[in-house]
């Protein structure tokens, strides 16, 4: 008991210091600098905390004018996201009714939270942060995720029949998350297997499925998408050339509709991707393959695989071609790379 008091605990002090740092996020969101003073003031914290809690918004990603004498400033104003500028971008859902859509600022996970949630929340409910201070990607990697910069968004859809019925559909959420790009101008984007999106050999976006239930029972997916879109120029801990929406697009593009385009392409694929799997969605599969006839490296663990790629099956397994014979592959911990 001791232990999930003390949980209980750590993480309420965590979520009233990402609170905190969101006010002070709201303030700097100005015209005009504002001073240490004032913050001081309007949040009843010392000098001290100010600039400790500047600096954590500064390793966030943001990017923050300090002038002495003036005080702080955001360098470039934010576009914040906002439900209710998501939701008029949206059409009802298959079930006709519009599931929740969540909005947070400052989180651990987006994936974190909504497993947190998952008995009380509908299906189809969505939850998106500002910035996750623990985001992650697939095999445990850091997803480097700055306030403000970029979609980090979950989603819950429960399978009745179980795992089972679950084969492909990291493949259809890149689908989808294809389709979204598209509906703002983006019309050369590739897939690479099982769960990342690429323009010109550059990392775009991706995907991180997170599953919990039992084997012929009812399951639960969190759907976790990562896409980049207008990332600080000071990222240097990205081990892998990427690029991000508004550099492909030249311009500022508006986070809320975005959001709006890929909920509501999920919306749409899920219910038929239950009822039919991934077959109807293929051919839209194949023709973004990022590695379709070409030669590639399947890495597992200290195992690798040489062959050719030939797309994938109904079930999501990427065919590989060596010597010869064509075999599926699934994908847990496997890892794709060009030859």
């Amino acid at each position: 008991m001791t232990t999930k008091l003390q949980t209980h605990n750590l993480g309420s002090a965590k979520e009233k210091v990402n609170a905190l740092r969101t006010r002070i996020v709201s303030m700097l969101n100005d015209v005009e600098f504002i001073s240490g003073e004032y913050i001081c003031q309007q949040l009843g914290i010392t000098r001290s905390s100010v600039s400790t809690h500047i600096k954590a918004l500064v390793e966030l990603g943001l990017d923050i004018y300090s002038i002495k004498g003036r005080g702080y400033k955001l360098a470039q104003p934010l576009s914040m996201l906002k439900v209710t500028d998501i939701q008029k971008h949206l059409s009802r859902a298959p079930s006709g009714e519009l599931p929740p859509i969540l909005v947070h600022n400052i989180v651990s996970s987006t994936n974190d939270l909504m497993k947190a949630q998952t008995d009380s929340l509908a299906q189809g409910s969505v939850c998106i942060a500002e910035a996750q201070t623990q985001g992650r990607g697939r095999r445990g990697r850091t997803w480097i995720s700055p306030f403000g910069a970029s979609i980090y968004m979950s989603m819950l859809w429960r399978f009745d029949s179980g795992y089972q019925s679950m084969a492909g559909l990291s493949l259809l959420i890149g689908i989808g998350l294809n389709r979204a790009l598209k509906r703002i101008g983006i019309n050369r984007c590739q897939l690479k297997w099982p769960n990342d999106v690429y323009f010109e050999g550059k990392k775009l976006a991706g995907i991180l499925i997170e599953v919990e239930g039992q084997i012929g029972e009812q399951t639960t997916a969190i759907i976790g998408i990562g896409v980049n879109i207008q990332l600080p120029t000071n990222i240097n801990s990205i081990d892998q050339p990427f690029t991000d929406v508004s550099d492909i697009l030249s311009g500022k593009v508006d986070r809320n509709l975005f959001s709006a385009y890929l909920i509501q392409e999920l919306w749409q694929m899920l219910p038929q991707f239950q009822t039919e799997g991934l077959a109807p969605f293929m051919q839209q599969w194949r023709d973004a393959d990022l590695y379709f006839n070409q030669a590639v490296s399947l890495i597992s663990g200290s195992i690798v695989t040489r062959g050719v790629s030939r797309g994938i099956d109904s079930s999501g397994a990427l065919l590989l071609e060596a010597d010869g014979e064509i075999k599926p592959y699934h994908g847990g911990e496997i890892s794709v790379r060009p030859l």
